[in-house]
């Protein structure tokens, strides 16, 4: 990374969150998103034996990172990936590839018992899922003597949804956190959730947090404005009718307890956009699997919300935009206020969106600093 570059990264050992050091990273791009887990991708420099010394400190699986950016943590996640390469000139490199700490759940299964037999806020329950992802402890592996829990120290909120529902995992299942916690989060009249991370006001540490938003994760008190001309460098709005649909069925788990006989799944209901239809669209259809659930009424909330969200066309609009000081670094959830004039717009298009994903490339090398933000209707 480039020495005037406004960012800094930190590496922390994963689990006490003790900073190792703070390293040159080049080559940097990063993202992050409402409702999958973002990346991280760099160069870390290693031109002698001093700091090769101290890169040895980053250790894929077991190491955080963090980018800081005016004080401001802007990205936090896992190294999960590190490459070690030398040039035919004999140049070292470490490179890197981390993710964001919500991809955590894709690296850990359900090995306990989960029940929620009686109707329970499902915010109650997404946070039960991550406390239990984060504190259970495999009693076959202690730690060792006065070392720390094995545990991400997520901190929680007390948000509610006014959605009641029942669920329950079983150990020997091997489910998949983020299975679950998609699936949960997909029904009918869903949730979003996100992993947020910032310094605590009062004392300065980094605090890693679980977001939840229902039905949508809404951030900030006003909109940001980005015109162009002006601020919004580009944009597009693909229209992809490849991704949408018109009708929706979900798949579900095979019940059939004949070995002998063909195996089947069971289907939810077909749900039709019949107001699309009316308006001259075709039959386009949409499926899902959910290969553990067995009940047809909550494959019928997650074939509805899966129509919901790909009614006929999908439009994911974005634009790139300078990064300046009147743009904060917790981007995802906050809505944004696009203005645009040109001979498209001529009229000027004036409409407001939410920011559900941000993909920022620091300057470098003359490079300017810029972010590309994905957009859906506020």
């Amino acid at each position: 990374m480039a020495i005037d570059t406004p960012y800094r990264a930190i590496f922390c050992d994963l689990i006490s969150d003790q900073t190792l050091d703070i390293l040159p990273l080049r080559d940097v791009s990063f993202d992050d998103f409402i409702g999958k887990a973002g990346s991280l991708s760099g160069t870390i420099p290693i031109p002698n034996k001093e700091i090769a010394d101290r890169v040895k400190q980053v250790r894929e699986g077991r190491t955080a990172v963090y980018l800081e950016r005016g004080g401001d943590l802007w990205w936090g996640g896992i190294v999960w990936t590190t490459t070690l390469q030398s040039s035919g000139r004999g140049v070292l490199t470490l490179g890197i590839q981390a993710a964001t700490f919500d991809s955590y759940t894709s690296r850990r299964r359900i090995r306990t018992d989960i029940s929620f037999n009686t109707p329970t806020d499902q915010m109650d329950i997404a946070r039960r899922l991550w406390e239990e992802l984060d504190l259970q402890e495999d009693p076959s592996v202690p730690p060792a003597d006065g070392a720390e829990p094995r545990r991400l120290g997520i901190s929680f909120g007390t948000e509610k949804s006014e959605v009641q529902r029942t669920a329950s995992w079983r150990k020997g299942d091997e489910t998949v956190y983020q299975e679950a916690l998609d699936q949960l989060a997909a029904l009918e009249n869903g949730f979003e959730y996100q992993i947020l991370v910032y310094r605590d006001p009062t004392d300065g540490k980094r605090v890693r947090q679980l977001r939840l938003g229902w039905p949508k994760i809404v951030n900030g008190a006003t909109d940001l404005v980005f015109d162009r001309p002006g601020t919004i460098l580009s944009y597009s709005f693909p229209y992809d009718a490849t991704r949408g649909g018109t009708t929706a069925v979900a798949r579900g788990a095979s019940t059939n307890a004949n070995a002998a006989a063909e195996s089947r799944p069971i289907s939810s209901s077909q749900q039709i956009a019949s107001d699309l239809l009316a308006d001259g669209w075709p039959l386009i259809d949409l499926s899902s699997d959910h290969n553990e659930v067995t009940d047809t009424l909550t494959l019928d909330s997650l074939a509805k919300r899966s129509l919901d969200e790909a009614r006929g066309a999908v439009v994911i609009p974005a634009i790139s935009i300078h990064l300046d000081g009147i743009v904060p670094p917790a981007l995802l959830g906050r809505v944004a206020r696009i203005r645009i004039t040109d001979e498209w717009y001529s009229k000027g298009l004036d409409a407001r969106y939410r920011v559900i994903g941000a993909k920022v490339t620091p300057p470098e090398r003359g490079r300017p600093d810029t972010a590309e933000l994905y957009l859906e209707e506020a």
